[in-house]
């Protein structure tokens, strides 16, 4: 990869562009991540609302996720074909559907499809953002774009827990997605004042790419999410089916590798034939840009994964309310908002490498940190640190990560660039999701198990009256009415009661050192990422 100087436009061109097409371009991505993370904090409201279980409504999140990252190639290809700024308003509309279904939804299932639904039009939204902002912007007020796009994301998730948690409350779940409709309304409106570049006929639509690479994603994402219930590696009872007695879920999860091997190696057959791939190749051809994309799937699966199990601690096992939520959670979103602007501050100093290298160990010792010092109360001033200090390593890492993907390609494939950035960040949140919730009820379920084992006052009697076989996160006093149906005595009821906080601490834990391991090993791929000098951008 050669090097060349960044030149930035003529002042005078840039002072001509107008910021408004930029707030329609933000609050594009403000509606789909104020979406996405307004789940967690509904994750209580949701369990009582349609009477399942928590993992039950991770599921929401993992189609969400899983959609966006199956289908944003294609909605790249289609905005380039079509024009970014029609079919950004197409899907915003579209949007603004799943968020109709989403407010009324009468039961689980209608939960899910909803989210499934707004997957759909956001990865048509996703590559289309990184697109307008190359034909509306150039040069310093292109970098500050960018920059704010990433700012945008974070913003959304501070207000979701805000507003999520004051709704959810005081009033109800339902009203937090209620308000994305106004707000997609407003987006719509906004559009109109963006450049109306035509669409380019000639970008064909590989539709093998397509089912090879969302059959791939769909397959990867789903095996995740059902790794606890069908099973680690033999099926359980709960699997819709087998093979030779071995759990589909990790066989769905190597057949969704394999079909991500085929594809990558159809679209080399296709370029070179002068046909349009799903993905131009020239946007992950370089060891740098790859760190870039393995890096950039790491931090945000575990920001998933992290944003996950603390609603789900706080919420389900201490029965606090989702403004609790949004307190305790505070502090990690407005030190992902406050860094996600800031960091850009730092490109004249530091290479990517060497924040790569910085914000991964960051993450690492917070989430070590975390592991050690949490107890059952987050507000803890040694908690808020450790969340803190993640907070500013994923911020950072997630604008950088995307900036060098930005710049590292040429104008004209920056749809490209944007679906690649969708297809990894929504397959890590999936992936970061489900492993998050098979993870932490894995371990809850052995600790649970050893600890009933050991304990003399728990007879076989009661455990037999127990199913011990669907263990999840609950609170003690919902453990404490499952008793109340049982002969258990009040020395029994008790020892349930402290096998279960203890068990749920440990789990999580466990789960947070096995977090960090993870964060560690992402070290290593940071370590390719570009090491140019300050003011220039890698070119071909």
């Amino acid at each position: 990869m050669a090097v060349e100087t960044y030149v930035a436009q003529d002042a005078r061109d840039e002072a001509q562009a107008s910021w408004v097409p930029m707030i329609a371009i933000a609050l594009g991505q403000m509606i789909m991540s104020f979406n996405v993370a307004s789940l967690p904090v509904a994750l209580s409201g949701m369990v009582e609302s349609f009477n399942v279980s928590p993992t039950t409504v991770a599921t929401g999140i993992v189609a969400y996720s899983m959609l966006v990252a199956g289908f944003v190639m294609l909605g790249a290809k289609l905005a380039q074909r079509y024009g970014a700024a029609r079919v950004f308003r197409a899907a915003v509309v579209l949007f603004c559907i799943s968020q109709i279904l989403m407010t009324l939804s009468p039961t689980a299932t209608v939960m899910i499809s909803a989210q499934a639904l707004c997957g759909v039009s956001a990865s048509v939204i996703v590559p289309s953002l990184v697109a307008l902002i190359a034909e509306n912007y150039s040069g310093r007020q292109q970098a500050t774009a960018v920059g704010a796009l990433g700012s945008a994301r974070a913003a959304a998730g501070v207000l979701a827990f805000v507003v999520g948690g004051v709704f959810g409350t005081f009033i109800g779940w339902r009203p937090a997605f209620g308000i994305l409709v106004a707000a997609s309304a407003i987006v719509f409106v906004l559009s109109f004042r963006l450049k109306s570049v035509p669409g380019r006929p000639e970008v064909g639509i590989d539709v093998i790419g397509v089912c090879l690479a969302a059959t791939a994603i769909i397959l990867i994402s789903f095996g995740f999410n059902n790794l606890n219930g069908w099973g680690l590696a033999l099926a359980s009872a709960a699997a819709p089916f087998s093979i030779l007695g071995l759990s589909p879920a990790p066989i769905m999860i190597v057949t969704g590798i394999v079909l991500g091997q085929i594809f990558l190696a159809w679209t080399h057959r296709r370029q070179p034939a002068g046909k349009t791939p799903l993905l131009a190749l020239e946007v992950i051809d370089s060891p740098e840009e790859r760190a870039a994309v393995y890096a950039l799937f790491s931090v945000v699966a575990l920001e998933a994964a992290l944003n996950f199990s603390v609603p789900l601690y706080i919420q389900i096992v201490q029965g606090r309310s989702p403004l609790a939520t949004a307190i305790a959670m505070m502090p990690f979103n407005l030190t992902v908002f406050f860094t996600a602007m800031l960091i850009v501050r730092f490109y004249d100093r530091f290479t990517p490498r060497q924040i790569g290298r910085f914000g991964f160990a960051l993450c690492t010792a917070a989430l070590v940190w975390l592991a050690f010092v949490v107890r059952n109360d987050w507000s803890e001033f040694p908690v808020l640190l450790g969340l803190v200090l993640f907070g500013i390593g994923q911020g950072s890492l997630v604008t950088l990560l995307f900036n060098v993907l930005v710049t590292a390609s040429p104008k004209e494939l920056a749809g490209d660039v944007g679906s690649l950035r969708g297809t990894t960040q929504n397959l890590a949140a999936a992936v970061g999701t489900a492993v998050a919730g098979a993870l932490l009820v894995g371990l809850l379920s052995a600790a649970v198990l050893s600890r009933i084992a050991g304990s003399p006052t728990l007879s076989a009697e009661l455990q037999s009256q127990v199913n011990l076989d669907s263990i999840t996160f609950v609170s003690n006093d919902r453990l404490g009415s499952i008793l109340a149906g049982t002969n258990a005595t009040p020395e029994q009821v008790a020892e349930a009661v402290r096998v279960n906080t203890e068990a749920r601490l440990g789990a999580l834990k466990i789960g947070l050192l096995i977090l960090a391991c993870l964060s560690f090993v992402t070290i290593i791929p940071a370590r390719r990422l570009p090491n140019y000098r300050p003011g220039e951008i890698p070119s071909r």
